[in-house]
């Protein structure tokens, strides 16, 4: 009597899967017999046409203050400062949003960018900073992160509004003059570097190297 191979029926359901794949393959490869290749062109850039404008408008309803405010670790906590600082209200009225200065304008920038806080979902699901307490505890970690990206790209998004190019330093305050003028014109430092805390509380900076 010849011995059972146990490793048989495994290989004949990868068998199976395999030729199960090999004919859809077929059947997408095959030209179609009912359709016109025209039709099915102007069916694919329909399709696409579709598909493109509804990511499209995913993605700018998840780039507007509301969604940002929406669940109650945003609203409660750093949406709360913003609304105590000129970001938010002041002499011009024109207003800071969170994706103004959270999320890049370049679209290939703001698809990375996305595609990096989708990790955020995760916090949110499970609870990372639910409460204050939690908010606090973790604030220093995710105010260095953001630090930290806004140094590698020159503060795009700070530049986005504030132009060097058209900032008058004559009308400044002679500490922020001659601030701009030695470190900002001169690329030694970038807005991130003076600015910290411009629209939302510092966290607990004791500790941190660097930091007076």
């Amino acid at each position: 009597m010849s011995a059972v191979d146990p490793a048989a029926p495994r290989r004949s359901w990868l068998a199976r899967l395999w030729n199960f794949i090999v004919e859809l393959w077929g059947v997408l490869r095959r030209p179609s017999s009912v359709f016109g290749l025209g039709l099915l062109v102007f069916a694919g850039f329909v399709a696409g046409v579709i598909f493109w404008g509804g990511f499209n408008t995913a993605l700018e309803l998840t780039n507007t203050e509301k969604f940002c405010t929406g669940c109650h670790e945003m609203r409660d906590n750093v949406f709360a400062e913003l609304k105590t600082t000129i970001h938010f209200s002041n002499r011009s009225g024109v207003r800071a949003s969170c994706p103004d200065c959270h999320v890049p304008h370049n679209w290939t920038d703001k698809i990375a960018r996305k595609m990096q806080a989708s990790k955020e979902v995760w916090g949110h699901l499970f609870g990372t900073i639910s409460t204050r307490e939690k908010f606090v505890d973790h604030r220093l970690e995710l105010a260095l992160h953001e630090w930290a990206r806004l140094k590698a790209n020159d503060s795009l998004e700070c530049r986005n509004c504030h132009s060097t190019e058209s900032m008058d330093i004559t009308k400044q305050s002679p500490r922020a003059s001659v601030a701009h003028k030695r470190f900002l014109f001169t690329g030694e430092k970038t807005c991130i570097d003076c600015h910290k805390g411009i629209a939302h509380h510092l966290p607990d900076m004791r500790g941190v190297p660097g930091w007076q």
